[in-house]
């Protein structure tokens, strides 16, 4: 990070009115082995001068990873106390582009369903809610805001802002509604799963099938490893989603199109 980004994170930790997500500013800010281990797992997909789509950026650790290596990034963000924070951010970089709304199969508007005291858990998934009543490592977790936002589709950033080289998506149960406003392959991307919606995964593995993708690896928790270190098909991989223990709780499954290396590795 630079000074005056380093300045201005400070500035926002200590703002009352963002109290909700000074503990996001620092687990996601301030821990150059974390951004160290994210670059080098990105550098696999992501070269200087590319462009990728951040859709469900919070705070935007990801935006800095990828701006890191080089790329140019459109970031997709609903909740305005996030937008708030990414504007403070990255005020002065005009390589990064903030989307205010959500990104879902059709354009309009959608409610989007808030978690005032954890809001990297807001979703536009009455499903996941539902699913996360009760379920264990999910206790406490409430939905107490309902807001209305917009919606764009995939397809329409790309058709505004061009095809991405990689597109990350994590939006907390909605990411087959993302994945239904694609309608053509992209190089890469990845997409959220949790144990408590793995039907949601299942959707979103047969879409991108669909899309021909071809090649899918997957990395549980925040580690950025991966778990076969080769691309592998869509049946593979959601038999062993399927197999996880609950406790894994979520990870991001990484997919390309006309998959070539053998190896997931960089």
């Amino acid at each position: 990070m630079t000074a005056t980004t380093d300045t201005r994170i400070a500035a926002l930790r200590n703002d009352p009115a963002l109290s909700l997500l000074h503990r996001s500013l620092d687990v996601y800010y301030g821990d150059p082995e974390r951004d160290a281990r994210m670059d080098a797992f990105y550098s696999r997909f992501v070269r200087s001068g590319d462009l990728v789509f951040d859709i469900g950026s919070h705070v935007g650790d990801h935006i800095a990873s990828f701006r890191r290596l080089g790329a140019r990034v459109v970031a997709v963000e609903p909740q305005p106390l996030c937008l708030r924070v990414l504007r403070a951010i990255y005020a002065d970089d005009d390589q990064v582009t903030l989307v205010d709304a959500a990104c879902g199969a059709l354009p309009g508007r959608t409610r989007l369903h808030v978690n005032s005291a954890n809001p990297t858990v807001s979703t536009a998934s009455p499903d996941f809610v539902r699913a996360a009543k009760g379920a264990g490592g999910w206790e406490g977790q409430v939905w107490d805001t309902d807001i209305e936002v917009p919606v764009v589709t995939v397809d329409a950033l790309i058709e505004t802002y061009g095809v991405p080289t990689f597109t990350k998506i994590d939006v907390e149960g909605f990411e087959d509604e993302v994945l239904a406003g694609l309608s053509r392959p992209l190089p890469a991307l990845s997409f959220e799963f949790t144990t408590i919606a793995r039907a949601v995964a299942d959707r979103c593995l047969d879409r991108l099938t669909a899309l021909a993708f071809d090649g899918f690896d997957v990395a549980v928790g925040d580690d950025k490893s991966m778990t076969f270190r080769r691309w592998t098909s869509a049946t593979d991989l959601a038999t062993h989603l399927h197999e996880l223990p609950h406790a894994a709780n979520s990870g991001d499954v990484y997919c390309v199109s006309g998959s070539q290396a053998a190896t997931t590795e960089s």
